[in-house]
């Protein structure tokens, strides 16, 4: 039986989903919708493709070239999304969706390719990037105070103390406060922030399986977060706040918040999300007694190419990062979405 390799077009989009519900591997960021996602919010180029052997699926590559005059050339998958890499159910698929990759990267000039793997995937002949990001998850249960109890007695303080402070939550599709929120707390850090259109097209996107949990101090908002679920797992994933939600223990009465409600959906799996090594974010997640778990991310490059370094931790970005910390607000989230297009 032949294998081919086709490109994915929407009547194919279901058979693909449901070869990545089937796939112990499969992610939330696998799913076909983030070809749309991707070409509408960023304007990429994107090249998804499947694997068919006598009329089935036996894999999928979700790939998107990221391509600006700023950040260079690169086929990423998945641009914007944690998790990403091919799936495939044999070996032979596996070398074919490779090959596929490593044709497209010499058909757009693409100085690499990305495949974000969740865990360990050797690729014979593809380099991995050194450690800088790594993810965190663990089981949740049904019971919300054996959940309070499970976190750490000192971050569990902060819990309470939020709750003791009077806060709040709602859960709802409330975009626009999330994106209020959001750019306030990713400008302090430095970051350039998404456009509220990219907020919009994920929550229409994903409908029941995306919804924002908003933190409330009386009638204002001071911290919200954008969650994904899949299967039974729940992944907060734009969050941020304000300086209210710092002196109020607003993140984690957040995050808190997220779990307790994705506990009484049915989720059994609270994802954390990637960060960086040596960072804030990183440390948070370990004082919830969540235990970090490298993320394997491979390229293939180009003769003379090295592995893209997009991080704000690299050292070429550090005033670039002091100055964006300083911008106007207005200013920030005016120019943000034309940076943040090319970070992938």
């Amino acid at each position: 039986m032949t294998l081919t390799v086709k490109p994915l077009t929407d009547v194919g989009a279901a058979a693909w989903d449901a070869f990545v519900r089937a796939r112990p591997d499969g992610t939330f960021f696998h799913f076909a919708a983030w070809r749309t996602v991707i070409a509408a919010a960023f304007r990429h180029r994107t090249h998804y493709a499947f694997a068919e052997r006598d009329g089935a699926i036996t894999g999928v590559l979700p790939l998107a070239h990221v391509r600006t005059r700023l950040f260079g050339s690169t086929l990423i998958s998945v641009p914007f999304c944690v998790y990403g890499g091919p799936l495939a159910a044999d070996p032979e698929t596996a070398a074919a969706l490779d090959a596929h990759a490593l044709a497209l990267m010499r058909q757009t000039g693409a100085a690499a390719v990305e495949f974000r793997f969740r865990d360990a995937a050797e690729r014979p002949g593809w380099v991995p990037r050194p450690a800088l990001y790594e993810t965190f998850r663990r089981p949740i249960e049904a019971d919300a105070e054996r959940n309070m109890k499970a976190i750490p007695r000192k971050q569990r303080a902060m819990v309470r103390k939020g709750i003791q402070n009077g806060l709040t939550s709602t859960a709802g599709r409330d975009t626009r406060t999330l994106h209020h929120v959001y750019a306030q707390s990713v400008r302090n850090l430095g970051t350039p922030v998404f456009s509220r259109h990219y907020f919009a097209i994920l929550a229409e996107t994903f409908g029941e399986d995306c919804d924002v949990v908003t933190v409330m101090d009386g009638e204002a908002a001071i911290a919200a977060v954008l969650n994904f679920y899949h299967r039974d797992e729940v992944l907060p994933y734009y969050g941020g706040g304000t300086e209210a939600a710092r002196q109020h223990a607003g993140n984690d009465f957040m995050y808190w918040e997220v779990m307790r409600r994705a506990a009484e959906r049915g989720c059994r799996v609270f994802d954390f999300g990637r960060s960086k090594v040596g960072t804030g974010a990183h440390a948070f997640k370990r004082n919830w007694g969540f235990e970090p778990a490298p993320l394997d991310y491979r390229y293939a490059l180009r003769p003379g190419a090295a592995i893209p370094d997009n991080s704000p931790l690299n050292p070429k970005f550090r005033l670039f990062v002091e100055g964006w910390k300083r911008l106007p607000l207005p200013v920030a989230n005016a120019v943000g979405p034309f940076i943040v297009r090319g970070l992938g």
